[in-house]
């Protein structure tokens, strides 16, 4: 079997696969650990579309003369997606409330949609619900789509921009325990919650630098790679919502103030850093 990829034949040795959902397992494990993703698959010449290649994963690898694949990156095709999520969500605005059903039912069938539901599982169920008239409003669903394609389109500005942000957070961090010992709960609930968003942007913004190349093992943070500094942050996160839950102000004062806003500023310092300095390879090239 002739195994094309973009339309280069690729130097891939069969090993013990022996049918066609075997191969496809084994070199999707190789392509996304490039950043790619494969968007189109071809059989003997005839283009198999997404849903109907469950029924030939269990083809025989010897009835298969020519396997093509072309790929795309994960930037691009979340883009893709995202774009076509936004178009559903400004037509679904702009139908007759009886019509909105069916646009459900078009978006879930959609390849977009599997896409979502696979690589970027909150947004997927974030606009299942709202399409269903549940949850967010499509407005704010919108804004979410937005945020991401900003992101998606140029990370390293999105680090920028937010710089200010993260400073005050971390402050607001370090001045959780006290708001929580002279009950202002409504003040500290905030501090959580624009923390936890702010991370999860961070962690984002990792993962995209990730699908273009960057590596865990020699990103450094704190003078220790990526890979362990990010299993120490999660540990760190599971303590403070646990102390959080029991209002034990001195340890939730402990872990912001030692481990948590020191850590988030380290964070995006080397993340920012990082994007800096692609910027300037760039320029450079």
């Amino acid at each position: 079997m002739e195994i094309r990829i973009n339309n280069k034949r690729a130097d891939v040795t069969l090993d013990t696969e022996k049918t066609l959902g075997d191969v496809l397992s084994a070199l999707e494990q190789w392509i996304s650990s490039s950043g790619n993703r494969i968007f189109c698959i071809s059989v003997n010449g005839e283009e198999i579309p997404g849903d109907l290649l469950p029924e030939v994963f269990g083809r025989d690898i010897e009835e298969i003369n020519t396997l093509d694949l072309e790929l795309s990156s994960w930037q691009e095709l979340a883009g893709e997606a995202l774009t076509a999520l936004m178009d559903v969500c400004i037509l679904y605005q702009n139908v007759p409330f009886e019509e909105r059903s069916h646009i459900l039912e078009t978006w879930e069938a959609s390849a977009a949609a599997r896409f979502l539901s696979s690589d970027l599982a909150d947004l997927a169920a974030f606009a299942n619900s709202a399409l269903k008239g549940e949850g967010l409003l499509i407005s704010s669903l919108m804004g979410l789509i937005d945020e991401r394609l900003k992101e998606l389109a140029d990370p390293g500005r999105e680090l920028s921009e937010g710089e200010e942000l993260v400073h005050s957070i971390a402050q607001r961090m370090e001045e959780l325990p006290l708001d929580i010992q002279t009950g202002k709960d409504q003040r500290a609930a905030q501090t959580m919650q624009l923390f936890s968003q702010t991370a999860e942007k961070l962690f984002r913004l990792l993962f995209i630098f990730k699908s273009q190349g960057l590596s865990m093992d020699t990103l450094v943070i704190e003078e220790q790679s990526a890979r362990i500094f990010m299993d120490e942050f999660y540990t760190a996160l599971g303590d403070l919502s646990s102390a959080y839950e029991k209002k034990d102000s001195v340890m939730v004062g402990d872990l912001v103030e030692y481990e948590l806003a020191p850590r988030l500023l380290s964070f995006y310092r080397a993340l920012k850093s990082n994007a800096e300095k692609n910027i300037s390879l760039a320029s450079a090239s």
